[in-house]
């Protein structure tokens, strides 16, 4: 069933983030919130007009105990309108997209017309926990009401519950991180780790040539004096990549998984605009804006299919409903969790026995233009805060459709952790 609104356009404005630094360099000093704010108030203040969204949607993966509710902790620490609604949000890499895909779908009644969605993370500042065993003893040693009840309560302490509870990037039903979940993937695929470091070294050459021609400097807010991106290498090489070790798996002599053909840990925050017609005319004209014509969501048992292979089912889904090839789409900007993670999926988009079999599909979509794919990098050179990535790739992609010409479509695909997939159809105006 289609996502098309039946209340006009909906519309996408490219928004601001921060740069983007590796974990425990630039941006280590900045929590979530922290983060957020230059971002925010950028966008909410733009050549010194006061823009004033009807609603804010902002998420984050890490949890923290200090609030439930970035989003209105956000809006607080700005000073902003307090009367807007705002909430939070999570789904993983895909947090920030979802969080536009909610936006849209809130739009056009109430006297809602602009949303600000979008997403943070702070990989630097994770909050440590206690082991839920300690947590529980903690409750009752202090709702003891005297001294006998607290010692009878102390005894029932164990060694074995004195444990921290440290967030870690893995998957909780399987236990398996991201990276070893990928290499099952690779190996099932059989994708080589040449085509991988070849994927890897493509991201950096492109972020690199796109920071040369100044492409990101509407799309980026400064963060005191940290300017730009620090992760996209000048330097780096086929030869280079090849040299790195595997790292999710070091014992089979098979791994494929490295830390060039991987995105890495990142802090960062990024902003996304979405609007109706009306919403739309709210904002100066020089921000680029293309129509969200479609968007899908996809889940896969993660037991039976690769955790990171959901956009495989939701783009052809996305795509027959619209009646579309894959030539058909003019700018393709999917996530880049890890090269791997990319190459099954479009091994599986051009598989007939998968879609046909597996996504119940008998279009015929062709050969996917590679040609087309993130020409301006990727989350293996950019980056990857978690709760960021989904308003950072819509943001990149709005700015970059927007410049072609009428009618120009683009597909944006973010592949998530708990085997979750969603996919964005958009079209220059």
């Amino acid at each position: 069933m289609p996502h098309v609104s039946d209340r006009g356009n909906l519309w996408l404005a490219a928004g601001l983030r921060t740069p983007f630094a590796k974990i425990d360099d630039a941006l280590s000093t900045l929590d979530a919130i922290e983060l957020s704010l230059p971002v925010v108030r950028s966008m909410l203040k733009i050549n010194g007009r006061d823009i004033r969204p009807d609603l804010a949607i902002w998420g984050t993966v890490a949890p923290n105990l200090g609030y439930s509710n970035i989003a209105r902790e956000i809006l607080v620490d700005a000073e902003l309108d307090q009367t807007i609604p705002a909430f939070s949000t999570a789904m993983a890499c895909s947090t920030s997209m979802i969080a536009a895909f909610e936006a849209a779908g809130m739009l056009g009644t109430g006297g809602r017309n602009l949303a600000l969605a979008g997403g943070v993370e702070s990989m630097s500042r994770i909050q440590v926990g206690l082991d839920q065993r300690l947590s529980d003893w903690l409750r009752r040693f202090f709702k003891a009401r005297s001294l006998g009840q607290r010692l009878e309560t102390f005894t029932e302490l164990r060694f074995r519950d004195i444990k921290l509870y440290i967030p870690s990037v893995t998957n909780r039903s399987t236990g398996k991180s991201m990276g070893e979940h990928t290499e099952e993937m690779a190996k099932q695929w059989k994708i080589a780790r040449e085509d991988q470091d070849k994927l890897a070294l493509k991201s950096h050459e492109n972020a690199v040539a796109a920071q040369a021609d100044g492409f990101f400097h509407s799309l980026i807010t400064p963060v005191e004096e940290f300017v730009t991106d620090s992760l996209p290498r000048t330097d780096t090489s086929l030869e280079r990549l090849a040299s790195l070790k595997p790292v999710f798996d070091q014992t089979s002599g098979h791994g494929t998984l490295t830390a060039g053909n991987s995105s890495p840990l990142t802090d960062g925050a990024a902003g996304i605009w979405v609007a109706t017609d009306e919403g739309l005319s709210q904002l100066p004209d020089e921000i680029p804006r293309v129509r969200l014509l479609d968007w899908e969501i996809a889940g896969v048992d993660p037991s039976k299919e690769g955790l990171l292979m959901a956009p495989a089912y939701a783009i052809p889904r996305l795509l027959a409903r619209s009646r579309l090839a894959y030539e058909d789409i003019d700018l393709w900007e999917i996530h880049e969790a890890f090269a791997a993670q990319v190459l099954c999926n479009v091994a599986a988009l051009e598989s007939r026995d998968f879609l046909r079999e597996k996504v119940g599909i008998e279009s015929e979509f062709g050969q996917f233009p590679w040609n087309r794919f993130n020409p301006n990098g990727g989350s293996i050179s950019i980056g990857h805060p978690f709760g960021a990535t989904g308003a950072r790739i819509l943001s990149q992609a709005t700015k970059e459709l927007a410049a072609m010409s009428s009618g120009s479509r683009a597909v944006v695909s973010i592949c998530a952790d708990g085997g979750l997939g969603t996919v964005a159809l958009l079209q220059a105006p």
